[in-house]
């Protein structure tokens, strides 16, 4: 009697297994595709958007940032001042996190080692700078940066919980750089 009993729940078991591992096989490529095009979190290292990022001195200090990757490369998304991570233009490997400072249209006063001391930022492109303002890679450094580069807008700082809030909006880099605006 308790043989066909076991039988039966050994057949149910595994049933449920299968039935478990397929359900959730089927949303791997949901949350791949949820963290490719629609959101994600991602880790900022560096001096170069301190204080908004980043703000302790300290070597393991380590912002963990969401990131809105929604239609964030298209032009009417990124404004300024939205703090954004994009891949560098001069080595795809790297991975850059920055302040918009001027947006297409716009003729931005640059600093060294720009060779111009005014640019105008061209259709479909952004200048970028980090807030630290003596140690970044820029566009002072490699010019304005298409769009298409834009990995996605920083939304909240998530980790530690102790700069849940943080307000990114507030620019400590250079100010006043715009020489004309167009909206």
């Amino acid at each position: 009697m308790w043989q066909p009993l076991r039988s039966l729940l050994g057949d149910m078991s595994r049933s449920y297994g299968l039935r478990l591992s397929l359900v959730t096989l089927s949303w791997v490529p949901v949350v791949m595709t949820f963290n490719d095009d629609i959101c994600y979190i991602a880790r900022v290292d560096g001096s170069s958007m301190r204080p908004t990022l980043n703000p302790d001195e300290s070597a393991s200090s380590t912002d963990w940032v969401l990131l809105w990757k929604f239609h964030s490369s298209k032009a009417q998304c990124l404004n300024r001042d939205d703090v954004v991570l994009f891949k560098s233009p001069l080595d795809p490997s790297k991975t850059y996190c920055k302040r918009i400072k001027a947006v297409q249209y716009d003729s931005v006063l640059t600093r060294h080692p720009y060779p111009k001391e005014v640019v105008q930022v061209p259709r479909n492109h952004i200048w970028v700078e980090g807030d630290n303002v003596f140690h970044s890679v820029d566009s002072n450094n490699f010019g304005p940066i298409s769009n298409g580069l834009v990995i996605g807008r920083v939304v909240k700082v998530i980790w530690p919980p102790s700069r849940w809030g943080a307000d990114l909006k507030l620019a400590t880099g250079r100010h006043d750089i715009l020489t004309a605006k167009s909206d």
